[in-house]
């Protein structure tokens, strides 16, 4: 095995001891159950780990990430996450947070044949196109990037939102709610996009409403 490999192995073994040198419960506690108040969908580059920038300790977030921070509702492995948060680990919030310089959203703006990554990418593209006369009015390529960044995130918290076991869950509870960020590479810092959660889901509700209520218009009122 290489020296890098082998590392990542003396890394844990370290961790593992400086854990319990600070709480010699700390991983009998850890095994018991995940009680996390935040779902983090987010993109899979090596740059950008949840925990991490978030200041997060384990079992206060569920993670899921994918290339680009895409949540397409024919992709099992993002709706399961999502289900699961939801209606089993019962989160607040629902954070999709994108990143500046990402190479999935590159890739979606490059006319280039990516095999397999093609219908991936596609989703990034759907993005472009319904907001093409903004992008193009952006005559700075980096600009123009950055704002698809942060638009394909906005696009990812409406597809969360029209998801059936969200919109049930926040019939009842009120939770959870969903978050845009943008983690900005260039600083460190995470920007909170300022998604209009309460807005979307009235914008939405004619179209894709899935519980038979009127429940977003007239909560409120109640």
């Amino acid at each position: 095995m290489s020296q890098s490999y082998e590392v990542i192995f003396e890394n844990n073994r370290k961790w593992v001891e400086s854990k319990i040198a600070q709480d010699p419960e700390f991983f009998h506690e850890l095994s018991k159950t995940q009680n996390p108040d935040y779902l983090y969908i987010g993109c899979s580059d090596s740059r950008a780990t949840a925990e991490e920038i978030m200041g997060a300790k384990p079992g206060e977030v569920f993670v899921h990430r994918n290339i680009a921070n895409v949540v397409n509702t024919l992709d099992m492995s993002s709706t399961a996450v999502i289900q699961y948060a939801v209606e089993h680990l019962k989160v607040k919030h629902i954070v999709v947070c994108g990143h500046y310089n990402c190479g999935g959203v590159k890739a979606a703006m490059t006319p280039q044949d990516l095999g397999l990554l093609n219908p991936w990418l596609r989703n990034i593209r759907d993005v472009y196109r319904l907001h093409q006369a903004e992008l193009d009015s952006i005559e700075d390529e980096g600009k123009r990037y950055d704002r698809l960044v942060e638009l394909n995130v906005q696009e990812q918290c409406i597809n969360v939102i029209k998801m059936a076991c969200v919109q049930e869950r926040y019939i009842t509870d009120e939770y959870p709610i969903v978050h845009g960020w943008v983690f900005d590479l260039r600083t460190g810092k995470i920007i909170d996009l300022d998604i209009d959660f309460e807005q979307i889901l009235k914008d939405i509700q004619k179209i894709y409403n899935l519980t038979s209520s009127d429940w977003v218009m007239s909560r409120k009122t109640h």
